[in-house]
């Protein structure tokens, strides 16, 4: 089960970082991504990070600003998330794939866990 934390209100140019735990399962033998999604709109790829922190990837609209880790002895992944921006509100989601290099499709990840919101007012 993965149980992500971490969002809330923030202000332009603030910073949050996100959290996603696991319990019952190992999150080393797993890629880990990120993903949001505002109402009415598709969910959208923001980072992901592989086994082992091998490799990892952003979308561009969060490139430069947000930094995905991997705490795998704590069972846990990150997102700090820097200089936000209004259109950064959505709810966000982890997600644990198989896979051993990180993917951007929601369709390779196996595992997701409940959302948490994040509101940013310009």
């Amino acid at each position: 089960q993965l149980q992500a934390s971490g969002g809330g209100l923030a202000q332009t140019g603030d910073s949050l970082r996100l959290s996603c735990a696991a319990s019952g399962c190992t999150l080393s033998t797993y890629s880990m991504g990120w993903f949001r999604q505002t109402p009415g709109k598709e969910r959208e790829f923001v980072a992901a990070i592989g086994r082992i922190g091998v490799r990892t990837g952003y979308a561009d609209s969060v490139k430069g600003r947000c930094t995905i880790s991997r705490d795998d002895a704590r069972n846990t992944v990150h997102l700090q998330m820097n200089n936000l921006k209004p259109e950064d509100t959505a709810v966000y989601y982890c997600a644990a794939s198989r896979l051993f290099i990180p993917r951007s499709g929601g369709r390779d990840y196996d595992y997701w866990g409940q959302g948490t919101q994040v509101t940013v007012s310009s």
